[in-house]
């Protein structure tokens, strides 16, 4: 293995860890690509996660997240080569409180297909939804987030700016923000994780 080579991979697995976290959410955990499945197709996927550290008291009406384990049923199904439409059911399980319902979110994502042989991948998805206010302190949401990636010989190149905007809560005043939880830009060698 070249020098260059390995150099990169230290700089990608120090730097790994650092964009991974800002991609993590309290109910999904997922960055995407500009791709969707065939039309017709319906993808169901389970995000689990568990909060190791996190609010131990009630904070301004919103639940402590310590030792919470969240779980998000999405589905997923393909229209067209351009159109997809996801569908969200978030849970939580409190450490004293037993599993509730925390809300329903819908994402319409509109994507150019590979067939149009463009130079990036290319989409935009929104997702708008509501969770209790036990659980948020904006109970409706509305999220931008466009999606560019390209593949270039062994690289994977994924850049995911995320903007939310509160449309019912405390953070309506904030109109739209870039949300550092969920934006994301990462390069990683396809031979070495494999995809």
């Amino acid at each position: 293995m070249s020098s260059l080579r390995i150099s990169t991979l230290v700089i990608v697995f120090s730097l790994g860890p650092l964009t991974a976290a800002y991609c993590q959410d309290n109910y999904e955990i997922q960055v995407y690509g500009s791709e969707m499945g065939p039309p017709g197709s319906t993808m169901m996927e389970l995000h689990s996660n568990f909060t190791v550290l996190g609010s131990t008291t009630v904070k301004d009406g919103v639940n402590p997240t310590q030792h919470s384990m969240h779980e998000t049923l999405e589905v997923t199904h393909g229209f067209t080569d351009w159109f997809e439409i996801g569908f969200y059911v978030f849970s939580s399980i409190q450490p004293d409180g037993g599993w509730q319902w925390v809300g329903d979110h819908i994402r319409p994502r509109l994507t150019v297909p590979e067939t149009w042989h463009w130079p990036v991948g290319l989409s935009l998805a929104q997702e708008f939804g509501y969770q209790q206010r036990s659980f948020s302190e904006d109970t409706w949401t509305w999220e931008i987030r466009p999606i560019i990636d390209k593949k270039v010989g062994h690289w994977y190149m994924l850049f995911n700016p995320t903007f939310d905007r509160a449309l019912h809560g405390e953070g309506v005043k904030n109109g739209f923000v870039l949300s550092k939880r969920k934006s994301e830009l990462r390069f990683h060698e396809k031979d070495c994780w494999g995809t």
